[in-house]
């Protein structure tokens, strides 16, 4: 099934955060960040085993059981299996070492075969308290989790996780399946084979204001031209374009630091919210189906809605453009 005809809205909840990411958030904040989504209108809900060893589905699930399953539509991941028993060393998660310290303990395995595939979803469907997944992305086949390794997991999932997934959208039980990763290559790779075929992709934090060049060279009209449809993950670029101070999971160092004053400044000079400009552009690309800013926060979900519907001048994408701050390949918002 199309992502655009899946996905309703174009504005989603991440939750990434929810599984402690980079901070320890309290249960009750948690729960009233994810009712206040809710309340806001949103109806497309994202999470992941990986997030807090099960911690984002836990309280996502909590939430959601006690609203209608027909009301929303809900993806997850596979790739990585939670166990009963904990974590007694620290975690080798490439680039993203310490991502989710503050999450539960369990141990974590990382595996794209059809077996721990199928036991992945199990997995979820009790965390989530749901008996349906819509969407599940195969997650983090990717160089900056897997190093030299990245192509071995990819044939693994392609042999493995791609089989199973596709089997459970012609067999009804999912609707929809793709990879949900923070690079482009892999991406790249699935598309382009004869079989299993993915129904789109979530792309974390590779089409923001602050990086969005790479995808635009040769994934995004690949993905236009096989009618593929794209979910913006992590919008906001870790954070730091929404007054955080990470990028890709980490520190931000001087130069994104110093783009982001220059994002910022002109933004300020048409007196449009950063917020507003880094949502607004990721959705402008045709491709895009839905964006989806995590929270850990209930406010942050109205912010993200207002950021959403505010108006932004023409005369600030020109400006964006003309001061080289965006590609001169990125679409803009209404044309400019």
């Amino acid at each position: 099934m199309s992502l655009t005809d899946l996905i309703p809205g174009r504005l989603g909840f991440g939750t990434a955060p929810l599984g402690n990411m980079f901070r320890a958030i309290p249960d009750d904040e948690a729960r009233a960040t994810v009712e206040a989504a809710w309340d806001h209108g949103i109806s497309f809900y994202d999470s992941a085993p990986f997030y807090g060893a099960g911690l984002a589905e836990q309280r996502l699930g909590e939430v959601l059981a006690g609203k209608p399953r027909d009301s929303y539509v809900l993806s997850t991941k596979v790739g990585r299996v939670i166990l009963d028993e904990h974590e007694t060393s620290a975690r080798d998660l490439g680039e993203k070492g310490g991502l989710f310290e503050h999450g539960n303990p369990n141990k974590i395995v990382h595996e794209w075969t059809a077996e721990a595939t199928e036991r992945s979803i199990e997995d979820s469907l009790k965390r989530l308290r749901t008996d349906r997944l819509d969407i599940v992305w195969v997650h983090d086949i990717a160089q900056d989790f897997l190093g030299d390794l990245w192509l071995q997991k990819f044939e693994e999932a392609r042999t493995g996780a791609f089989r199973v997934l596709s089997r459970l959208r012609d067999e009804g039980v999912i609707k929809a399946w793709g990879l949900g990763v923070n690079r482009t290559e892999p991406i790249e790779l699935a598309l382009a084979l004869d079989e299993p075929r993915p129904d789109g992709f979530l792309l974390a934090g590779r089409y923001t204001l602050l990086d969005h060049g790479h995808a635009l060279q040769r994934l995004l009209p690949l993905a236009q031209e096989q009618g593929v449809g794209m979910v913006v993950g992590g919008p906001y670029s870790s954070g730091v374009l929404a007054g955080g101070t990470h990028f890709e999971y980490q520190q931000a160092p001087a130069e994104i630091i110093e783009r982001v004053g220059r994002l910022k400044d002109l933004a300020a000079q048409h007196g449009v919210g950063i917020k507003a400009a880094a949502l607004q552009f990721s959705l402008a690309h045709p491709a895009a189906v839905a964006v989806i800013p995590g929270a850990t926060r209930p406010s942050r979900t109205a912010e993200d809605t207002a950021a959403l519907d505010e108006h932004i001048p023409a005369a600030f994408w020109a400006d964006l453009r003309a001061a080289g701050l965006v590609s001169p390949a990125a679409p803009l918002p209404h044309g400019a």
